[in-house]
């Protein structure tokens, strides 16, 4: 019989919050929580607690939040609380002194079926490139970025319709039971582990930046229509509107698609009182939900009531 686990649980983001609470509420012996220090945010600059920590702190687990997670002083306290396991989800890449500390080792939750969409942005990237198929792996964890053994996986279907947080928001709960599946294997000692396989074709899952969340009009309607969703709500596509001798740098959010043949220039706007859409490749995008420079998120109604478009106004 293996020793009794205590565990560490590395994370920072809600996404994270979901899996350490299932552990807690399934009363797993989490002897310790690392996350991310506190960040200044916001006109007052207040400092912002990470989501994993306003959860740790309420149930009186005991929270470390190291900047240097090869420091002394740090690596004496993760041993100090004895773990023999680590659960890591949405953390930063680790050294090997500390994912090599607990003796059945460190596994990661990642939201992709490794080997594809290894890296940041994994549940965007899936959305955009159009995937019907996503889901959540565990995995030990090596000396590179989601490249280690997997334990386990578990595939879901992306609906047609679906946006990055609504996808998130699913994989957040399959992938907390994941872990607890992966936590009793490990407990039992019953651990069998595969290989990544080699891929020719590899799909990575890229760090979002202000690049490539930007849209390009001249594409086709279903590429448009995927990148927008994948990016829905956070951390928003966005393009500029031209108006009024003016160029807006705006978001958009809620979307729909109408395939449809003419001969419009992409870009061009059709709009009425109750509907704005964008003419490109093979039909229109419908745009539901819009965001302008200052102003809140808003539908395209309240946006009518309020803000005038020109005959000749379209998106870059």
């Amino acid at each position: 019989m293996r020793d009794p686990l205590k565990i560490v649980f590395m994370g920072t983001p809600d996404f994270a919050v979901a899996t350490l609470k299932t552990l807690v509420d399934n009363n797993y012996d989490v002897v310790g929580v690392i996350t991310a220090p506190d960040k200044p945010a916001g006109r007052g600059r207040k400092l912002n607690e990470s989501a994993v920590k306003k959860y740790a702190v309420a149930q009186n687990l005991t929270v470390l939040q190291p900047t240097n997670l090869k420091h002394p002083d740090f690596l004496k306290a993760l041993d100090t609380l004895n773990a023999n396991l680590q659960i890591i989800v949405a953390f930063r890449m680790l050294p090997k002194v500390v994912w090599d500390m607990p003796k059945y080792g460190t596994f990661n939750l990642h939201a992709s079926l490794l080997p594809n969409y290894r890296g940041a942005a994994p549940i965007h990237w899936a959305i955009v490139n159009g995937e019907k198929v996503t889901g959540v792996t565990t995995f030990f964890i090596d000396e590179k970025i989601d490249t280690g053994a997997i334990i386990l996986q578990e595939a879901i279907a992306v609906l047609d319709n679906e946006t990055v947080g609504t996808l998130h928001d699913k994989l957040m709960e399959l992938g907390s039971h994941l872990v607890i599946k992966t936590v009793d294997l490990i407990q039992e000692g019953e651990v069998k582990t595969t290989i990544q396989p080699k891929i020719d074709d590899l799909k990575t899952a890229y760090k979002l930046n202000k690049d490539n969340c930007k849209i390009d009009w001249t594409l086709d309607l279903d590429t448009i229509y995927n990148k927008i969703r994948g990016l829905n709500p956070f951390p928003a596509a966005w393009c500029y509107l031209e108006n009024n001798n003016e160029q807006l740098s705006i978001k958009i959010f809620g979307i729909e698609k109408e395939a449809y043949s003419h001969n419009l220039e992409p870009g061009t706007l059709d709009i009425s009182k109750q509907a704005l859409k964008v003419a490109v490749k093979g039909g229109f995008i419908i745009i539901n939900e819009i965001q302008l420079p200052g102003k809140r998120k808003m539908d395209v109604k309240s946006l009518r009531n309020g803000y005038e478009f020109n005959k000749t106004a379209k998106m870059l």
